[in-house]
């Protein structure tokens, strides 16, 4: 539907087209023409933490893409995250089990979902929420095996939850442990991280009055700076899908990297232009990665041969063909998560669960999927230059790109070198740890939702 274009503005590469303000990405009208350089020069470089305190939108501004992106999901005032669910789960029951995944997913969209030109609401259901409670008792479950196995009964079993502000997969892992562990319970901590200073829900408290071991710590893991001594776990449960990410771009003459930055005009207008590399982040995000096992382990990266032979190919081909390749997003967020782990959280055992891959992304490698509320409905959008707070971003993650980089930053050592460090299967994980005997539906049918060949479970 959008085409990029390729210009030179002095040394920086504007490759995308601009795009207006609108509801829906469908109905923008496009202008192929970017604004003057000198407009995007004299533009101030803002970071999501610039911006935190505003009540809109910030113009007149550029911003890093993962900074674009942090700031439309998570801006206390008008960030995606930072809305009401239309839909929480606690209006729902039981979910009807005997229905097929995605008809469920559609019928709850179709029955909850509402939108208005002021206030979207967005439609979210987690693992959690759908496959409550075993979904958490397979968690606790593992938790409990590992914290028996190496730390019972001389250490407490600490547990951290990064991004489970409205407390839904807490309460099951309590509950299990104090049903069938009442010894560990005894002894556990449960704290809860957020991704921003207010995402913790009003309502969350009101989930847990029987639980007395959970402490709520209002403070962004982004900006955390208190040394944990102790050995504890670290949740992050569909979490890292929402880490932003940068773009980057390689010139095809010099094969140096680019970063994607966003320009916002008074009009709220956006074009995305491409510079050399200056963002310390992102250079050490790309310096790590030349140090894992395979050279860059990602599929169709534009230094294969014959990734890189295409490129040149269509340049010769198609004489309006940008210098540069496809964009790829890379999880710079994530990789400054891991930094954090290893500095403040020396004894962590890190469980994530996440999606592998997704469908309906947006062009370039590793690239989202960018979708919004519509007649009750999520769609996918074409691009994820839209006005901040309308649109959900969730990223596909690498595992085993994630298990060399966490081995280099938290374990010093080199990928391959540590068999505990891994990535499995969703369903081989709750093979393993779930009742799969006991989670049926009333009528007794198989929990065939519960089947997701598209998640994984990161373990350390």
């Amino acid at each position: 539907m959008y085409r990029l274009t390729a210009r030179r503005l002095m040394h920086t590469a504007s490759l995308c087209q601009r795009y207006k303000p609108g509801f829906f990405t469908s109905v923008w009208p496009g202008n192929e023409q970017p604004p003057p350089e000198e407009i995007h020069t004299a533009f101030p470089l803002k970071t999501s933490k610039d911006t935190e305190s505003l009540v809109k939108p910030p113009t007149n501004t550029k911003m890093l893409v993962r900074d674009f992106i942090d700031d439309s999901l998570f801006n206390p005032a008008y960030g995606f995250y930072s809305k009401p669910n239309a839909s929480p789960l606690a209006d729902i029951e039981e979910m009807e089990q005997e229905e097929d995944h995605i008809q469920y997913m559609s019928r709850l969209a179709k029955s909850q979902g509402r939108i208005n030109h002021h206030n979207i609401q967005q439609i979210r259901y987690t693992l959690t929420e759908l496959f409550k409670p075993w979904y958490g008792y397979a968690i606790a479950k593992y938790m409990v095996s590992e914290y028996k196995l190496n730390l019972y009964p001389h250490k407490d079993l600490i547990i951290y939850e990064m991004g489970g502000g409205h407390g839904r997969l807490m309460p099951h892992i309590l509950d299990y442990i104090q049903r069938y562990e009442p010894s560990v319970y005894k002894r556990t901590q449960y704290n809860m991280i957020e991704l921003s200073d207010r995402l913790v829900s009003p309502s969350f408290m009101k989930h847990v009055p029987k639980h007395d071991c959970v402490q709520v710590l209002n403070q962004n893991i982004f900006n955390w700076n208190t040394l944990v001594t102790e050995q504890c776990f670290f949740l992050g449960m569909e979490v890292i899908n929402h880490f932003a990410h940068d773009a980057i771009r390689y010139d095809l003459d010099t094969l140096k990297p680019h970063q994607g930055v966003v320009c916002i005009d008074k009009k709220r207008t956006y074009t995305e232009i491409y510079e050399p590399v200056q963002d310390q982040l992102i250079s050490r995000y790309l310096a790590l990665r030349k140090k894992v096992r395979s050279k860059h382990n990602t599929p169709n990266h534009p230094f294969t041969s014959g990734s890189l032979l295409w490129h040149k190919m269509q340049r010769f081909i198609k004489s309006e063909s940008p210098s540069y390749t496809y964009p790829e997003f890379i999880p710079t967020k994530l990789f400054e998560f891991m930094e954090i782990l290893n500095t403040y959280f020396p004894g962590h055992r890190l469980v994530l669960t996440d999606y592998a891959s997704l469908s309906n992304t947006i062009e370039g490698i590793n690239a989202p999927l960018v979708q919004t509320a519509y007649k009750g409905l999520m769609v996918p959008c074409a691009t994820y230059l839209l006005p901040p707070g309308w649109y959900d971003t969730v990223f596909p993650t690498n595992f085993e790109l994630l298990r060399d980089m966490y081995l280099l930053t938290c374990r010093g050592s080199k990928a391959g070198n540590e068999k505990n460090v891994k990535a499995v299967k969703y369903d081989d994980f709750l093979e393993r740890y779930g009742d799969i005997e006991r989670s049926k539906s009333k009528k007794g049918a198989p929990m065939r939702l519960m089947h997701q060949p598209n998640v994984k479970v990161f373990l350390t």
